[in-house]
């Protein structure tokens, strides 16, 4: 009897990255449109952003406003260039995965066909792209709700302020979604490696990210203090 096989991926590899990606997936959709009864921890923060956005309009001067974005964008950068280093290593390792095969030697690790090995690195790297390129994104639109806020009318009297205020909160929650999706490729990318050990690591990993993941969002103490008083 003959078992299915993508190239040197056999079914329990091809179940355990099924899974990776589901979960994936899963927790990005979960947490972007939860239940109206139980937002998670990025809703309620949507709703901070607006009301950080309606202060602005009243707060002078906007000196800690701009200070707030500029942190906000060092961020992005921080874990852009991260990514991107971790990419480098990545196809490094994938140009020449010796030095991994070797060490499968010396924990007496299944070691399998070096295509086995560039196909769990390739999947990792794949995985940090993502994050790089959402960070980017994030990076950029953090940008435009920076002038978004300084077209904001200094005048709360004036007609457009609110609705300025509005856009500005937009686009900063467009941004804050950005980098949160790359931060979840990031978890993922590194819950990857564990497919080094074999598929059942990558299963195992792959549960505990996605728990870990579901709890921040929707049962951190964080969540429950910012459930106080939630703004409008």
């Amino acid at each position: 009897m003959t078992t299915f096989h993508i190239g040197p991926l056999g079914p329990l590899d091809l179940a355990a990255l099924a899974l990776l990606v589901a979960c994936w997936m899963g927790i990005g959709w979960t947490t972007e449109h939860p239940s109206a009864a139980r937002p998670s921890m990025g809703k309620l923060m949507e709703n901070y952003r607006r009301e950080w956005m309606r202060q602005l309009v009243t707060r002078q001067p906007r000196i800690f406003d701009s200070a707030m974005v500029d942190g906000l964008r060092q961020s992005t950068t921080f874990f852009a260039s991260s990514s991107l280093i971790a990419i480098g290593a990545g196809l490094a390792l994938i140009a020449n995965p010796q030095p991994l095969t070797n060490l499968a030697d010396d924990f007496d690790i299944a070691r399998g066909p070096d295509l086995l090995w560039e196909a769990r690195i390739l999947t990792a790297v794949l995985f940090g792209a993502n994050a790089f390129l959402k960070f980017v994104w994030s990076h950029r639109l953090f940008s435009y709700a920076a002038i978004a806020m300084a077209a904001v009318p200094n005048e709360p009297e004036d007609p457009l302020a609110y609705p300025r205020a509005e856009q500005a909160a937009q686009v900063n929650i467009n941004a804050a979604k950005s980098f949160n999706r790359g931060l979840r490729s990031v978890y993922f990318a590194l819950t990857t490696l564990a497919w080094l050990l074999g598929p059942y690591a990558l299963i195992a990993a792959t549960l505990f990210t996605t728990g870990m993941l579901w709890r921040r969002e929707f049962a951190s103490d964080s969540r429950q203090a910012l459930l106080q008083d939630i703004p409008e």
